[in-house]
């Protein structure tokens, strides 16, 4: 292979499958440098992105059946090549591996690999993740040809996956031809990184590995034009917004999820170090501030909040609002009932301010570093929240050790939970009542967690904790499921198994979908019991790769096995399976599942 013509593809935790393109040799634009656990993409405003790469298990290797060849020693200098068993979990990889890593990115095959991967990529653009999908398009000779191709729905027009992917990212290129692939994939993956969401490449089979003039020299630093904020507007919108905090007599301030796309968590916190507010955290935003600050007052989720948080934001006279997202699941219901006519809005790019204009082009993070110098020190609300504050207590649920028969109730599976979580993990709650627990859960310094709140699609989880534990090695992930969600991935503990990860599965088996049928009850909510232990075990045939697995029936059980799997099993991958009763549920569920159920059974409006 000719020295010039390295490959170095911008690619993380993705599935390849190779049968119809494998890696462009055009991602050797993005200016990359080599380090021994993966690969790094730095832009020109120093943004350091570091980068792995995965495939399906349906394409083992980089050439396989001969087709779009690539020399494997192009792949191994530069990557780790990661196999995911399908492309829908190799998607909630690339989601995982984005939380953690800023940017994730994913390769499939075209239209049958694409669709799969579809489900994925509409929960990271929910996420505001940065993704990349390059798809293995047909040979550019084909394009035009009305051939009917296979892995096609038997039509010569080859756009129906490009136009289902224009929903759910912000920016599409198809690259048939070399002549502007540089500049096209160049620009793909800069709205990427600017925009915080999803894009899609589509790049011909048969492009790959070719030469080019434009990929015959060492790669410009990626280049992104920097967003700025309106100076004038930015001045008034803090000048305005000083002005009515400043007023308040007890004023608060709640993060939302959008404070991670906008990049302004650190702008959040000096300014929440500054004015001395009460701080809080919405649901979908946990773990984007630090839950140990003096001032954190929990979670702001309508009836389903942390002790006293909702009556506190309640009957604040102002309030900051940072990138909140106000849905259903968010709101319970649509019922938070904070002051609106006293509520700043701060979302990315504009500020809204109650009785004022909109502030446009003007920067959250910005926004909260002009706001610093000109609020007023406040500390009244959290001294009134200090004053009401009762804790819950969890004495009455410490597990009797003589009560070898009592079921493990949830509130206790939580606070077990509670008590193992360190520094070093991250938490990964998958949609329905595992993220519900963890919710409550009260996050030590430095541990991490990650939900999808918004999109909820069950079997997320699985997938997630594969990308995020193979980005952060420094981690141990404590993924919570369902049996339900278990067994939409499942398989992916496979891959899990194979690359040495080390994370705490803990599936929750009570029989079925208890989330679905505090919405809507019925026979369709319950699922074929597997043995989940087995099943492990099954697909654990790597005598290198360490596994451990536990069935826990009683509290005192729980005890033990976590106990386990934190001291003498803290290089393995530990699965446990705790069994539950069908109707324990947490009371966040019973809440927002009455709330569901009633909006579900609304009758229609009659004009």
């Amino acid at each position: 292979m000719e020295a010039g013509l390295t490959f170095r593809p911008l690619i993380c935790l993705s599935p390849l499958k190779c049968n119809k393109a494998s890696l462009p040799y055009p991602f050797h634009r993005i200016q990359l440098s080599r380090f021994s656990s993966g690969m790094y993409i730095k832009t020109q405003n120093n943004e350091t992105y570091k980068l792995n790469t995965s495939t399906d298990n349906g394409a083992p290797k980089m050439n396989i059946q001969n087709e779009n060849k690539l020399p494997e020693a192009t792949i191994e200098a530069r990557l780790n090549l990661v196999g995911c068993c399908n492309e829908l979990n190799a998607g909630y990889a690339a989601d995982g591996y984005a939380r953690s890593r800023g940017v994730g990115a994913c390769v499939v095959t075209f239209t049958v690999g694409g669709l799969s991967l579809l489900n994925a990529i509409a929960g990271a653009y929910s996420e505001s993740l940065p993704i990349i999908c390059i798809v293995g398009a047909p040979n550019s000779n084909d394009f035009g040809s009305k051939k009917i191709l296979h892995h096609t729905i038997g039509l010569p027009e080859f756009d129906q996956e490009l136009q289902c992917f224009k929903t759910v990212t912000c920016h599409q290129v198809v690259i048939n031809d070399l002549a502007d692939a540089q500049e096209q994939i160049d620009t793909a993956i800069a709205i990427c990184l600017r925009e915080s969401k999803p894009v899609y490449i589509s790049i011909s089979c048969n492009l790959v590995a070719i030469p080019h003039f434009s990929f015959n020299h060492d790669p410009l630093p990626l280049f992104s034009s920097p967003k700025m904020s309106n100076q004038m507007a930015l001045e008034l919108a803090v000048e305005t917004a000083a002005e009515l905090l400043n007023k308040a007599v007890k004023p608060v301030m709640i993060a939302g999820p959008r404070l991670r796309a906008a990049k302004a968590c650190d702008a959040f916190m000096e300014l929440a170090d500054s004015c001395g507010y009460a701080l809080a955290v919405m649901p979908s935003a946990k773990s984007l501030i630090p839950e140990h600050h003096p001032r954190f007052i929990g979670t702001y989720w309508g009836n389903a909040s942390s002790p006293f948080c909702n009556e506190t934001v309640s009957i604040a006279d102002a309030s900051i609002f940072a990138g909140p997202l106000f849905d259903d699941l968010s709101t319970v219901g649509y019922s938070l009932v904070f002051n609106k006519a006293k509520a700043i809005i701060v979302e990315p790019e504009r500020v809204l301010i109650p009785n004022a204009p909109v502030y446009a082009s003007v920067l959250m993070k910005d926004f909260f570093k002009a706001l610093v110098k000109r609020l007023k020190r406040n500390s009244t609300a959290y001294t009134n929240f200090q004053r009401i504050y009762v804790s819950e207590g969890y004495d009455d649920l410490i597990p009797n050790a003589s009560s070898k028969e009592s079921a493990v109730r949830v509130k206790v599976l939580s606070e077990r939970i509670q008590k193992i979580l360190s520094a070093n993990m991250t938490v990964i709650a998958e949609a329905g009542d595992s993220l519900f627990l963890c919710q409550n859960l009260s996050l030590p310094r430095g541990c991490g967690y990650e939900s999808q709140l918004l999109y909820a699609s069950i079997g997320w989880s699985i997938g997630a904790t594969l990308g995020y534990a193979q980005a952060a090695l420094h981690k141990r992930v404590i993924a919570c499921m369902g049996d339900g969600s278990f067994q939409v991935g499942g398989q992916e503990v496979s891959t899990m198994l194979r690359w040495g990860q080390k994370s705490i599965i803990i599936l929750i088996n009570n029989g079925g979908y208890t989330t679905e049928s505090k919405i809507h009850d019925g026979p369709y909510n319950i699922i074929n019991n597997w043995d989940y232990t087995t099943f492990i075990h099954a697909i654990h045939n790597n005598a290198e790769a360490k596994c451990w697995t536990a069935k826990v029936h009683n509290e005192e059980e729980l005890v033990e096995v976590f106990e386990t799997a934190v001291r003498d099993k803290k290089d393995c991958l530990c699965f446990i399976e705790v069994i539950v009763h069908k109707e324990d549920c947490s009371k966040q569920l019973l809440q927002v599942g009455c709330m569901l159920a009633a909006a579900n059974t609304r009758p229609p409006i009659i004009s």
